[in-house]
């Protein structure tokens, strides 16, 4: 998938991370519901659950929401937690970003409208890229 500024578009900030897929299912073997509860939506556990290898996709959901952190340049923390960013899929199953009310002020300080979001996985790495744009 390809990250493709829109006409006009400015790039308001970048974020890459790259995630064990194996860290994320010994987390899991060890926290459990704890570590999900914390980090993922419903709508993201209901998705990864429902694929094949549904590691993967947490992992690369988990780097999705580090990437987007790192574009805000505050990572996780007080200003943007886990559950403030979400990801799911659009009609041509390209992954998307929501915010929460935090996401959303904290897009509008930072001059952005918008996310943009690539991922990709293999069996034992997730990583994901994200860029704030302005439109």
């Amino acid at each position: 998938m390809n990250i493709a500024l829109p006409p006009g578009g400015i790039l308001v900030g970048l974020g890459a991370d790259i995630v064990d897929v194996d860290r994320i299912r010994g987390v899991l073997d060890r926290q459990g519901e704890r570590f999900l509860g914390r980090v993922f939506t419903d709508e993201e556990r209901v998705y990864c659950f429902g694929m094949k290898h549904p590691h993967k996709h947490l992992a690369a959901r988990f780097a999705a929401k580090e990437a987007v952190s790192k574009a805000f340049t505050t990572g996780i923390g007080a200003e943007i937690g886990w559950k403030s960013i979400s990801v799911y899929h659009g009609e041509r199953k390209e992954p998307l970003v929501r915010l929460d009310e935090k996401g959303q002020a904290l897009l509008a300080q930072v001059g952005a409208t918008h996310v943009l979001l690539t991922l990709s996985h293999t069996d034992s790495a997730a990583m994901a890229v994200a860029a704030l744009v302005k439109a």
